[in-house]
C-alpha cells in the first residue's frame, strides 16, 4: 500500500511542475484515479491519501465499489455507456464524461436528477476507441437546451498511446479549441477538458487539461 501512497505524491508533483510550465494554479487539475481492476482495499487507501475522485469503466464492477464505499468521494463514468445501464448512471455517478450520442442525454434526462456530462470525442480517428465527431457535437448542443436535468460541462478525449507524448500534443489543443468553438457558437460555458492519462497528462495539462485519468501511474499495471 505505501507505493500508492508514494505513487500519488510522484503524480501531484509532476501534476505541479506541468502546471506551472503552462503559467496555471494546480488547484485547475482534478485528479481522478482511474481504479478499472483495482481492489476495493486500494481504492479506500488511495482516498485516505487525499484521492477524492475516482473514475470506472464498467457498470457492474463500479456498482461493487461503490456500494461498498463511504460517502465522501465523487465518482465518474469514464467508460463507455450502454443505454441499458442508464438507471445505475443516475444513481452511483456524480459525473458522465463519456457521452457520445443524442439518446444517452435523453435517457439520463429521464430519471429526474440533475447529472454533470461531457462529451466523448475520437480525435486520433482510431477505431478501437469510442467518442463522436466535432460535427455530432455540434448537433448535439443545438438542442442540448432542451433538456431539463443534463447539465454540459466540457469535453472528453483519449489519445492514442505513444511513448513520446510530445507526438500527441495536438489532440489535447484540438480539444481545447473545439470547446472554444462550441461555447461561442451555443452561448454556452463549458469549462471542464478531461484528457491525459498516465502516458501523457502533463502534456495534457500544458495545453489546458482540467481532468486527468491516472490508473497505472498510481495503482501500477493491472490484469
Amino acid at each position: 500500500m505505501k507505493k500508492i501512497e508514494d505513487s500519488i505524491k510522484h503524480v501531484k508533483e509532476r501534476i505541479a511542475r506541468a502546471c506551472s510550465r503552462a503559467g496555471r494554479s494546480e488547484q485547475g487539475v482534478r485528479l481522478i484515479g482511474a481504479t478499472k481492476g483495482v481492489d476495493l482495499d486500494r481504492i479506500k487507501y488511495a482516498a485516505s491519501c487525499g484521492i477524492m475522485d475516482f473514475g470506472e469503466n464498467y457498470i457492474q464492477e463500479a456498482k461493487r465499489k461503490i456500494e461498498g464505499f463511504e460517502q465522501g468521494v465523487c465518482w465518474h463514468m469514464i467508460g463507455y455507456v450502454q443505454t441499458n445501464k442508464l438507471k445505475y448512471i443516475q444513481r452511483l455517478f456524480n459525473y458522465v464524461h463519456s457521452v457520445d450520442r443524442w439518446e444517452l442525454l435523453e435517457g439520463l434526462d429521464r430519471y429526474e436528477k440533475d447529472i454533470k456530462v461531457l462529451f466523448e470525442l475520437n480525435l486520433s480517428g482510431e477505431a478501437s476507441k469510442y467518442g463522436t465527431t466535432e460535427e455530432n457535437l455540434r448537433r448535439m448542443l443545438r438542442k442540448v437546451n432542451t433538456l431539463k436535468h443534463v447539465k454540459p460541462i466540457g469535453l472528453m478525449t483519449m489519445a492514442p498511446y505513444t511513448e513520446t507524448p510530445e507526438e500527441v500534443r495536438g489532440i489535447f489543443s484540438g480539444l481545447r479549441e473545439i470547446m472554444q468553438r462550441a461555447n461561442r457558437e451555443f452561448l454556452l460555458d463549458m469549462k471542464e477538458l478531461s484528457m491525459g492519462m498516465s502516458s501523457d497528462f502533463e502534456v495534457a495539462i500544458e495545453e489546458g487539461a482540467t481532468m486527468v485519468r491516472i490508473g497505472t501511474a498510481i495503482f501500477g499495471e493491472r490484469t
